[in-house]
């Protein structure tokens, strides 16, 4: 287990070095509310973990009231943590998050399955998410990556990437462009030739009908009158 000093200075130092408008240690403590809920979590996952996890939820509420940030006490969160700004974030319970992560307002870490166990992301070490991204599910977001603002990531992502869109892909991976398989477009077209030989066919269909009716009475034609005096039909005299 890691020393919890250790870890408290890791989140203290983490807004010096990644914030330009933190002006000293101790304006961090008093007004950032990112390290005010990394803070509390620190306190109550240890709680969590040894089964009492009435008490830690309802702390944990307390703080997203105060900070406008909810980390459930389940969550696993690694050294130098830093949630800037930080208003709307939420981190699912299952949630396991790496060193020298950097999340910003607006974020979800969240699941997308009713079952218990494993449901939200692994977030590997030192990756960003951008303003107001959703990773969705039991995915693995690899080391280094970069999350662009406002994405949806419901996959795997590869270390040192750079995802951006809604579904979320990837644009660069290790600092080079990532091409998508061209995909042809399916158009559904009419086809005038095709409507022309089906009106045909209906057509000749239609004339061979009425021709066999055409002929069926020629040959019923009649004979003129014989010795028997009666009108006999000429294919019967045949």
């Amino acid at each position: 287990m890691r020393n919890p000093l250790e870890m408290l200075l890791a989140d203290l130092r983490a807004p010096l070095e990644r914030d330009p408008a933190a002006r000293g240690w101790f304006d961090v403590v008093l007004s950032y509310p990112g390290f005010h809920a990394v803070t509390a979590h620190r306190v109550l996952h240890p709680l969590y973990v040894r089964g009492l996890p009435i008490l830690p939820r309802f702390f944990s509420q307390v703080v997203r009231f105060l900070t406008g940030i909810e980390i459930h006490p389940g969550a696993t969160i690694g050294r130098g943590f830093f949630i800037d700004h930080g208003m709307g974030v939420v981190i699912g319970e299952t949630t396991e998050i790496g060193d020298g992560v950097t999340i910003y307002q607006g974020v979800t870490l969240g699941g997308t399955s009713l079952q218990h166990g494993k449901r939200h992301p692994t977030i590997g070490d030192n990756v960003t998410v951008g303003v107001n991204a959703a990773v969705l599910g039991a995915i693995t977001i690899g080391e280094g990556s970069r999350i662009g603002a406002g994405s949806v990531v419901v996959k795997d992502v590869p270390p040192r990437s750079t995802v951006v869109g809604i579904p979320g892909r990837v644009v660069l991976q290790d600092g080079k462009p990532v091409r998508p398989v061209p995909v042809r477009p399916v158009v559904e077209m009419p086809d005038p030739e095709a409507e022309l030989i089906a009106r045909l066919t209906d057509r000749v269909a239609a004339l061979e009908r009425r021709l066999a009716e055409l002929t069926g009475e020629s040959t019923r034609s009649t004979r003129p009158a014989g010795n028997s005096g009666a009108d006999v039909p000429y294919d019967a005299a045949l």
